[in-house]
């Protein structure tokens, strides 16, 4: 089931709770607590598992006309399960209700790390296309791959 959720400190730990089960994608410190404190601005999005909080996802608006995933994460014994997909589907649907007509994410460019080409896989599985690449918007180990998806 997803939902979204409206409380500010509900989405702080449930960001909390997923991003440090998932240090091999969210392994940097302040980067994760950074997300962690964000997440209460953004619409989060949360899938449960029965009473249990198994994945996420946040939008936040890049532009008029856009909305980014700005972090997900799913804990991953359920990875491969559609999770993911269900997440980024009801996002999809909200973006377009709220008027939004493409949608972006940022990750680790293929080819970099085998763990980023598993997820670069899932977001070209769920519709989005390669954008552009910016080498040096993170870091020179971590070169930023943008995918956007016309949500019209």
């Amino acid at each position: 089931m997803i939902i979204e959720v409206i409380n500010p400190t509900e989405k702080q730990n449930i960001a909390r709770k997923i991003l440090e089960a998932l240090t091999d994608w969210f392994g940097i410190e302040e980067s994760r607590e950074d997300y962690i404190t964000r997440s209460a601005e953004w619409t989060f999005l949360v899938a449960r598992d029965g009473n249990n909080d198994v994945g996420f996802l946040c939008l936040k608006e890049t532009g008029k006309a856009t909305v980014e995933i700005a972090v997900m994460g799913v804990l991953k014994e359920y990875h491969r399960k559609g999770i993911g997909r269900q997440l980024v589907e009801r996002g999809k649907e909200i973006a377009r209700s709220e008027g939004y007509e493409f949608m972006q994410v940022k990750t680790v460019k293929m080819g970099v790390y085998e763990d980023y080409d598993n997820t670069n896989h899932f977001y070209i599985s769920c519709g989005f296309k390669e954008l552009e690449v910016f080498p040096l918007l993170w870091d020179e180990w971590n070169p930023c791959q943008v995918y956007v998806l016309a949500l019209k």
